[in-house]
């Protein structure tokens, strides 16, 4: 996959300071404050930074935690994953493979089959509804 690679001044004049805050410097919005977490629509989920494709709309599910839940990325070559051990947890954080913004985390205790948890940020993402 060809990577996007900004200068910090390019991701903060494309980004909101908000999508800045969570797609850049690792952050995360409030539980149960994202657009998507309650969000219905059919179509993809793409990363606001980049537009790659990360989540289809059939694989979003109500975890209850607060943050739009999808059981699997859209393609195994479009989220990464990596270690990480901050905030005392160790955790592993999902990022879009070509921009590498921070997306949220994913846990071992999604629904079957895949038993994962991508717990995303909405802010990191954007919804394109499916063409009919």
């Amino acid at each position: 996959m060809e990577k996007l690679t900004l200068s910090e001044a390019e991701w903060r004049i494309r980004l909101s300071p908000e999508q800045y805050h969570v797609l850049r410097e690792a952050g995360t919005e409030r539980a149960f404050t994202g657009r998507y977490n309650d969000h219905k629509g059919d179509g993809l989920y793409v990363c606001a930074a980049c537009e790659l494709p990360l989540f289809d709309s059939a694989d979003k599910y109500d975890s209850g935690s607060g943050w739009p839940s999808f059981s699997q990325a859209i393609a195994p070559d479009h989220v990464t994953d990596h270690n990480d051990a901050s905030h005392g947890m160790i955790r592993i954080e999902s990022r879009c493979a070509r921009c590498d913004g921070h997306l949220g985390h994913v846990f071992p205790d999604g629904p079957r089959p895949t038993g994962l948890r991508y717990c995303m940020n909405s802010v990191s993402l954007d919804f394109r509804p499916r063409e009919q």
